[in-house]
């Protein structure tokens, strides 16, 4: 906005159509994801060869999910010339493909060393019986503060929002299976303290900020060490401290023991069960009210009345521009 750049957002769950206006209307900066591109290109709405700056971020995410062939079926269709920046949490596997193939005489910058994303943070693994687990997650999540909860699966998160709801913790889901417009309004009720718990699946774990979360608990232990790092690192933002927490199954602990060697964190361990007051110093956890509670659903985007002014090429209904006409 401060200069004056048009801006378009290229991603899925949301109209196309408003896509495709705004990229008619003339965009300085695209940012989408694979999909929702290719889908515009394939269109004939979008084009790629008169980029000037190519930025990939979270390419490790990228490579990790299966959309390195979209990826650089995109990256073929940009121009040789210009600049191309890639963000990386890690270099490994993919990666240094296409450092190789589209990264010419690249320069490294590291944002932090490699352990700073964790000197911050204090890292837990609780031990807790299977039978214990649910109760001890509910008094952390009815915990003075906001937390997010990290689980495997949506269904598994929506399943835990709508028990935490029932005993009166004012939680919210965050998953795939939320459209873009849901999602935006779960992280805005989140941010404006509406939701103190945030249920959430990886969808969550990179590239959400929220200021001031001081508590990433994993309900369910991630499958791999950069996961655990990623989702440690929505708390202890740019310099400050937070805590994450592992709940550990008894059938867990090997492979969680494993996974904490990988990201060369020694964590401090204990044995936790509700109402522990060890659990208590920890998270904060507390009992619940046990009066339902009720979020408003995030709303899905409001379709457009009829006859309703909008952008577009001519005609009524088109906002006047503040800035001067664009030269050919």
């Amino acid at each position: 906005r401060a200069l004056r750049l048009r801006l378009a957002t290229v991603v899925g769950g949301v109209s196309i159509s408003r896509q495709v206006r705004a990229l008619r209307d003339g965009a300085e900066v695209v940012v989408a994801t694979p999909g929702r591109l290719k889908d515009l290109i394939d269109r004939g709405d979008c084009r790629l060869d008169q980029v000037g700056v190519t930025v990939l971020d979270e390419a490790d995410q990228m490579a990790d999910m299966g959309f390195m062939p979209q990826v650089t079926a995109l990256l073929d269709q940009v121009g040789p010339d210009g600049q191309r920046l890639l963000f990386s949490a890690t270099l490994d596997r993919n990666i240094d493909l296409l450092v190789r193939r589209y990264l010419h005489d690249p320069v490294v910058h590291s944002v932090d060393p490699a352990a700073g994303a964790v000197t911050t943070m204090e890292h837990h693994l609780l031990h807790v019986h299977d039978a214990d687990k649910h109760a001890a997650v509910t008094e952390i999540a009815a915990r003075d503060g906001r937390v997010i909860l990290f689980l495997d699966t949506k269904h598994a998160a929506d399943r835990l929002t709508r028990k935490l709801l029932s005993v009166g913790v004012r939680a919210s889901a965050l998953h795939g299976g939320k459209s873009q417009p849901q999602r935006n309004r779960t992280l805005a009720q989140f941010k404006d303290g509406l939701v103190t718990v945030l249920v959430a699946t990886n969808v969550a774990a990179r590239g959400l900020h929220v200021d001031d979360l001081d508590l990433v608990v994993n309900v369910d232990p991630p499958g791999d060490h950069k996961d655990y790092l990623h989702r440690g690192g929505r708390t202890a933002r740019a310099g400050r401290s937070g805590t994450v927490v592992t709940l550990v199954l008894p059938h867990q602990r090997r492979a969680v023991d494993r996974l904490m060697a990988d990201a060369g964190i020694r964590p401090h361990a204990a044995r936790i069960g509700p109402g522990d007051a060890e659990l208590h110093r920890i998270t904060g956890a507390r009992t619940p009210s046990g009066v339902p509670v009720v979020v408003a659903a995030p709303a899905a985007e409001p379709a457009r009345p009829p006859g309703a002014a909008r952008r577009g090429r001519g005609g009524r209904g088109r906002r006047p521009s503040a800035r001067p006409p664009r030269q050919a």
